[in-house]
């Protein structure tokens, strides 16, 4: 009898968390947190998919991380979007070939340069470029695709220099070596990565608990991530596919606040 109780009590709050779909960018390694909540901390079923704000639009997630910048762009389209959740603040990096003439931001006049268009990284860009009194048009923007092939590109010498998120900026610098120089101003610029969800999903009482405890799960693993990220790296890794010597190379132009920051 005891058994069949205990039975009926678990199976009645599972049904009480509704299963979450999320989305969420599987090239970066700003996801961490929503991985590692992903992966036990958060107590309900959960599905994490390649993707962003445009899988929450149509209706294909419940929830999913995006830059502010594509944000901005798309509650054009859907007002109703919201940002729930900052799951990480990054700073960009340009990584420049020395041999192409490039010692500073001026030296990027007439440059080659490889930046997915209408992104915070495109941004990023414009911004930097703003500090040397250039803008877009003083330089070449070439569509390199997919993303994790830019560092190969300058390598190969197809570009002069890249500027984009983490890791593909560290495997710039590591392909090139001693020609790779790194152009970063955090004063200049720092990308907020972001949870979001909609109006419609929050207005579901089901899916709006469902949203607060993946709150919950996301301030718990920012935590760790913050207090032993070596120890959770591999994890990390077997996710994203990417070396855990990597991800440790580029630890360090990321932070994981747990919370949104004040700024947002």
């Amino acid at each position: 009898m005891k058994l069949a109780t205990a039975f009926f009590i678990a199976i009645t709050l599972l049904a009480q968390q509704p299963p979450l779909r999320l989305a969420g960018n599987m090239t970066t390694i700003e996801l961490s947190p929503v991985l590692l909540a992903a992966n036990g901390i958060y107590k309900g079923p959960i599905t994490v998919i390649n993707g962003g704000i445009p899988n929450i639009v149509s209706g294909e997630v419940d929830a999913g991380t995006n830059a502010e910048t594509q944000l901005l762009r798309q509650s054009v389209d859907d007002p109703t979007l919201r940002v729930i959740f900052t799951v990480s603040e990054s700073f960009y990096r340009i990584v420049a070939r020395r041999s192409a003439g490039i010692t500073r931001i001026a030296d990027l006049k007439g440059k080659r340069i490889t930046t997915p268009r209408n992104t915070s990284a495109h941004w990023f860009l414009v911004k930097m470029l703003r500090t040397a009194k250039l803008t877009e048009a003083d330089v070449t923007i070439v569509p390199i695709t997919p993303v994790t092939d830019m560092s190969k590109a300058l390598k190969d010498g197809r570009v002069d220099a890249v500027a984009m998120w983490e890791p593909e900026a560290q495997l710039s610098i590591d392909l090139l070596g001693k020609d790779a120089i790194v152009l970063q101003d955090k004063k200049v610029d720092r990308e907020l990565f972001n949870m979001n969800t909609s109006t419609k999903v929050l207005a579901d009482p089901a899916k709006r608990a469902a949203i607060v405890e993946l709150l919950r799960s996301l301030i718990t693993a920012s935590k760790q991530l913050r207090d032993q990220p070596r120890q959770h790296w591999p994890f990390i890794s077997s996710k994203l596919t990417y070396t855990t010597e990597l991800i440790s190379k580029s630890w360090p132009d990321l932070k994981y606040a747990g919370g949104m920051v004040k700024d947002q």
